[in-house]
């Protein structure tokens, strides 16, 4: 096993680098290539990749645990049982990238592209997702209490059996949201009743 322990990248193409089974601890990448690069069982620790570009890329297996993922793309990466936990992964771009199987476990999801994503039966509870966008995203049977959901794009999303009871709702579409079989709490259920021009007394 490769080991990568407090390194620097900045601008690296690692198209043709095979790092399956590296390990990265505290590693700095910044508007790094891993176009198709594979990847399956590596696993970082408190790593940073700012603005990098993972499309294509192979990520089966690994595992991220207190790392950062900034803005970086992942489109049709594979991700296939990969689990991040605390990890921060604002503004990153997962357009049809396989998540079957991954594993969230908290951390700050704000401003990522989750569209049509699978995320069923996940357990994201706690997660932050403000402003994420889950248009069209399976979120069946989905653990999403006490999480933040500030803004979030819902449209079409599939929540049924999903748990939102203490959930941070502010701004999102109730119409355009399909809950129903999902579980809300008092205050959650009288929002949505009012976006229905209903009077809760």
């Amino acid at each position: 096993m490769r080991t990568f322990l407090a390194e620097e990248f900045i601008e690296i193409d690692f198209t043709d680098i095979n790092f399956r089974e590296a390990e990265l601890k505290n590693c700095l990448f910044v508007r790094c290539r891993f176009r198709g690069c594979h990847i399956e069982e590596v696993a970082t620790v408190r790593s940073q990749f700012i603005d990098c570009d993972f499309t294509g890329a192979q990520l089966n297996a690994s595992s991220h645990t207190g790392s950062s993922f900034t803005n970086c793309l992942f489109g049709a990466a594979s991700l296939f049982v990969a689990v991040f936990k605390e990890c921060k992964m604002t503004g990153s771009d997962f357009a049809e990238a396989n998540l079957d199987g991954m594993t969230i476990v908290g951390g700050d999801w704000s401003y990522t592209n989750l569209r049509y994503a699978n995320l069923s039966k996940q357990k994201l509870r706690g997660i932050k997702l403000a402003e994420a966008d889950l248009t069209e995203a399976n979120l069946e049977k989905v653990d999403l209490r006490d999480s933040d959901l500030t803004r979030c794009q819902l449209s079409k999303t599939r929540l049924n059996g999903a748990d939102l009871r203490g959930a941070l709702l502010e701004g999102v579409d109730f119409k355009s949201m399909d809950v129903k079989g999902a579980r809300m709490d008092i205050g959650q259920a009288v929002s949505f009743l009012r976006s229905y021009g209903a009077r809760v007394e």
